[in-house]
């Protein structure tokens, strides 16, 4: 199995419903942020990258058919000179809309109230949370955005001249330039195969499912037993006090 479909669009632009599409496709998994922060090696990898140095991108997407978001997506260029024979996919969207969606979900989340102090304590007990961080930073807010993203001109900048970047270096043939609100015909005809009949193209993870998403799956669990540690601690040093 080797890499067919390679993301060259940011994240909040899509990606999440490509990878639905894709893997409707035949062309999943899809590896995405979600698997690059799974397991040390995969953190260290894109680190690594990150840092101008060579990553074995076949040993690391190994079992993967296409790689999409970030931080593939910093990378296209490198993909694509790793798997030739792959088709390259730059989901785009409105710059405004992207910034509004971007500053308030995978930015804007981590730095929210009922967040921060959450991500505050696992960085400081579990070290893969504090170097998933660590690349993420590395990689998209202070890479990509050389640490400017709450600058809206200077992080909208980024996002047009990466689009132009990837237009001029990938050649006409293997791009497509995509929005997701096409559905599937030119997402098909790119990819040489038959839209899936009587199958709706899929619409996933807007910023309102997005912070639900975060809410159930991350920021509840771990802050529910987080609150009840400290409230336990309060009602012993009160029944200490007390004494």
């Amino acid at each position: 199995m080797s890499v067919r479909v390679i993301g060259a669009g940011f994240g909040r632009t899509g990606t999440t419903s490509l990878e639905a599409a894709l893997e409707e496709l035949g062309f999943g998994p899809c590896y995405s942020m979600e698997d690059s922060v799974r397991s040390p090696e995969h953190v260290e990898a894109w680190t690594a990258a990150a840092r101008g140095e060579t990553v074995d991108w076949r040993s690391l997407l190994e079992g993967y058919r296409s790689a999409l978001d970030w931080p593939a997506a910093s990378f296209y260029e490198e993909l694509a000179e790793a798997y030739p024979e792959a088709r390259v996919i730059l989901t785009v969207r409105d710059p405004d809309r992207w910034y509004e969606s971007t500053l308030n979900t995978i930015y804007g989340v981590p730095k929210t109230p009922y967040a921060s102090p959450v991500l505050s304590f696992l960085r400081l007990v579990a070290p893969k949370t504090r170097h998933a961080t660590r690349m993420t930073e590395g990689v998209i807010w202070d890479g990509a955005f050389s640490g400017r993203f709450e600058d809206r001109e200077h992080a909208i900048g980024v996002y047009e001249r990466h689009i132009e970047e990837v237009k001029e270096r990938v050649p006409a043939g293997r791009l497509l330039v995509y929005s997701v609100k096409q559905g599937w015909g030119p997402l098909c005809e790119f990819l040489g195969v038959e839209e899936p009949a009587g199958r709706p193209f899929p619409h996933l993870n807007d910023t309102k499912s997005f912070l639900g998403k975060v809410r159930r799956r991350f920021v509840l669990p771990v802050a529910v037993p987080v609150v009840g540690l400290a409230l336990a601690s309060l009602g012993l040093l009160a029944h200490r006090l007390l004494r």
